[in-house]
């Protein structure tokens, strides 16, 4: 009986880093970001590291399905297929795929100038197809068309050739976002998107683990969380009530705000126009999207509705001090509701 709890008696006696670290795999780079040493119990117990999530998502999120959640041109494809609503796709450049036909696809620079000649384009983005976090991103304002290239005029007011941009990686054009003015006025020159954290079960049903925005820094069109140097809020999910905005410049240069540091903009207490209806086309957005079952939607608010920037399979931690809880436990429900089938709902066979 004393060698069955001995492990545990053990773990009781050591310093909290290192009980962390023993029952859950917390790092210290985790134990000292999250400030886990003062927080409270409550805090502590549902805060999900990034060993516990990976085993988690692993089996929620499989890597057979890694491809089609990464890769922007075919999740373009998959979330038109599933009525997920999203930026309008003007060409995808694949330089390998010369032998490949489709209405989207290019493989040089002729016929990336002819796509975007034949659907008028002047206004769009450029994005790596398997980048991430707003890395190598273009703002093109405008363009002239030359012979057998096109000049940009980029936001950040160079200007490029079109063949420099195009090299050995595949990339995507597609439409500008417009945002609605509410969002536009946190800061008019990002697309401030929101994080919705969502998590499908086998019955079809969804939950709404957490929510919280991004909002980028005056003259800055990303919104990238992870890197610091911009704003973030929390937002109660059932009310749609801004709280606990910060200005993060890095894990040790935290501040709390009440408005946006350079627009002067009002956060906390707004409260997020048509709430309950966006709340409702995320969580079919997710219905619509299987293959990731807990997800992390980087949504764009428009005077259409909710737009898919896109979803993350495995997601950044940081939102957990945005919100200023853990999600442990709910991440943990949904991985324990399919464990008890033992079987994938959606396509009929048995989960490993």
């Amino acid at each position: 009986m004393i060698r069955r709890f001995l492990p545990e008696i053990i773990s009781r006696q050591l310093p909290l880093r290192w009980r962390l670290r023993l029952e859950r795999g917390i790092t210290d780079e985790e134990f000292r970001d999250f400030h886990l040493a003062t927080r409270d119990a409550v805090f502590r117990d549902n805060f999900l590291g990034e060993q516990e999530q990976r085993r988690l998502l692993n089996y929620l999120n499989p890597r057979k399905y890694y491809i089609l959640v990464r890769n922007k041109y075919l999740s373009h494809l998959l979330f038109t297929q599933g009525g997920i609503r999203r930026a309008p796709l003007y060409a995808c450049y694949i330089p390998e795929g010369r032998f490949a036909t489709g209405s989207d696809i290019a493989t040089d620079c002729a016929g990336v100038c002819a796509l975007l000649q034949r659907k008028g384009v002047k206004r769009f983005m450029v994005k790596p197809v398997e980048n991430s976090h707003g890395d190598d991103v273009y703002l093109v304002e405008n363009l002239e068309f030359t012979d057998r290239d096109a000049r940009l005029f980029l936001s950040s007011g160079e200007q490029k050739d079109l063949s420099k941009l195009l090299g050995d990686s595949p990339l995507v054009f597609e439409g500008v976002v417009t945002q609605t003015a509410q969002f536009a006025a946190f800061n008019p020159s990002s697309v401030n998107t929101v994080r919705f954290m969502t998590a499908l079960y086998p019955d079809g049903d969804v939950k709404i683990i957490a929510t919280f925005i991004k909002i980028g820094r005056a003259g800055r069109w990303v919104d990238n969380a992870g890197g610091g140097g911009n704003v973030d809020v929390a937002i109660d999910v059932a009310s749609g009530r801004l709280e606990h905005a910060i200005l993060f410049e890095g894990w040790d240069k935290v501040t709390d705000i009440d408005v946006h540091p350079d627009t002067g903009a009002r956060l906390n207490g707004v409260v997020i126009d048509n709430w309950a209806a966006v709340k409702e086309e995320v969580k079919d957005f997710q219905r619509a999207f299987p293959y990731c079952k807990v997800g992390g939607w980087d949504i764009a608010l428009t005077d259409e509705g909710p737009l898919a920037i896109e979803v993350n399979d495995f997601w950044d931690r940081t939102g957990q001090l945005f919100i200023r809880r853990g999600w442990r436990r709910e991440v943990r429900d949904c991985y324990d509701a399919w464990k008890k089938t033992g079987r994938n709902y959606f396509f009929g066979r048995k989960l490993r």
